[in-house]
């Protein structure tokens, strides 16, 4: 039975402790979860580092729960340096791209997870495992590389944001990872960027000075 407070809250999802080794994934709004576990399933399956999942009914998800502090913890505790963190966003995003579509999926496109960042990054024991798949879809792998890249730029065009100078080293070397990855298509990603409900008028109002970092 899962706690009746959540140990975690995201911007749209509650999580619960059920025990030792599986957490209860919760929307909100009512999101259902079946296309999104089975995106994780079939990652796991691949050996790509996600949560395994246990259940996925209605808005709720049964993961295994992964111990270890978020990428952002880390960098905020300077545990981790901003050139290694995004060296480790990269790596995820190589990873992640090499990964086999599900079937029916449109020639020449991946697995996007297109809201890697380093909230969404646990640093377990045995490595990063990259939380949060409600975005997940098949796509260009530009617009992962731009999403990640424009979120990190929102921060780093931020005046009242402390982090701004980590997060704007960090895109700069995330995108340098990637160079010869894919192309990253900012202008795509601002328009989801823009529509996404979850976005402040704070955040919403970074957005182009965000991109013209992206593209100066």
């Amino acid at each position: 039975m899962a706690a009746s407070t959540p140990f975690a809250a995201g911007r749209d999802a509650d999580v619960y402790a059920l025990d030792d080794g599986r957490v209860l994934r919760r929307y909100r709004d009512g999101t259902d979860v079946a296309g999104e576990a089975r995106f994780m399933s079939h990652l796991h399956a691949a050996a790509f580092p996600v949560p395994l999942v246990y259940r996925a009914a209605g808005a709720d998800l049964v993961l295994q729960r992964v111990t270890g502090p978020t990428m952002l913890q880390a960098l905020t505790a300077g545990t981790i340096e901003v050139e290694p963190g995004a060296a480790i966003l990269a790596g995820l995003h190589r990873r992640l791209h090499a990964v086999a579509p599900l079937p029916g999926a449109p020639d020449g496109e991946r697995i996007l997870h297109l809201d890697l960042h380093p909230d969404n990054v646990i640093l377990s024991p045995a490595g990063p495992v990259l939380l949060d798949w409600r975005n997940v879809r098949h796509g260009p792998p530009g617009l992962d590389v731009a999403m990640t890249a424009l979120i990190l730029a929102q921060v780093a065009v931020d005046p009242d944001q402390p982090m701004a100078a980590g997060a704007d080293e960090m895109q700069r070397a995330y995108r340098y990872a990637l160079r010869d990855h894919a192309a990253p298509l900012v202008a795509e990603a601002v328009a989801i960027r823009r529509a996404n409900p979850t976005q402040s008028s704070t955040e919403l109002a970074l957005l182009d000075a965000a991109a013209a970092l992206l593209t100066s």
